[in-house]
């Protein structure tokens, strides 16, 4: 497995595993029929968007098998809302289904929060639906919750948790309990 930068003619892919990784992760919390109804052509200009920008304090990884394949994909960058006291956020971190839990998603994660390090950012956080799988690995990396934050999906209200990690040099550091 290799982790690198995504470059042009990578956002095809991308747009592959962001719209796969939805319909398998969120099905049974967000409706059906807002997972039936998203394509990999739906998300690709975002994901075309995203990879032309080429901005610097911003970093999109993806995570290719040996043949090539595309199998998931992190970004982050600069906090985008300003309401917490956190200067970096990891935007996303999408993996199919196959390839989850194999530790692919840390090496992406560490990736990302390597490249945000390098900028000065010395602290993030990461938005997750609450009934996410996703929210035990934030925690395994020593994630925090230090929100919440309703959100509308597909007609349906849910809630987003807030994992922040204050120091950046720990991040995939479990917390030690009562400290």
């Amino acid at each position: 497995m290799r982790i690198r930068p995504a470059r042009e003619g990578d956002a095809e892919a991308v747009a592959h595993v962001h719209t796969e990784s939805w319909k398998t992760t969120y099905r049974g919390i967000v409706p059906d029929d807002f997972l039936d109804n998203l394509t990999t052509e739906s998300r690709l200009s975002q994901w075309e968007r995203n990879i032309r920008s080429g901005e610097k304090d911003q970093i999109l990884v993806v995570a290719e098998q040996e043949d090539g394949k595309i199998v998931g994909f992190a970004c982050g960058g600069k906090e985008r809302e300003g309401k917490l006291p956190y200067n970096a956020e990891l935007y996303a971190i999408y993996l199919l289904k196959e390839v989850q839990q194999t530790g692919i998603g840390q090496q992406l994660a560490r990736h990302v929060v390597r490249y945000l390090y390098s900028l000065d950012m010395r602290n993030l956080l990461i938005w997750a639906l609450e009934q996410n799988s996703a929210c035990r690995f934030y925690e395994k990396m020593g994630g925090i919750p230090v929100q919440t934050q309703h959100i509308r999906i597909g007609g349906q209200d849910l809630l987003e948790v807030a994992y922040g990690w204050e120091d950046l040099t720990l991040f995939g550091e479990k917390p030690v309990p009562g400290s």
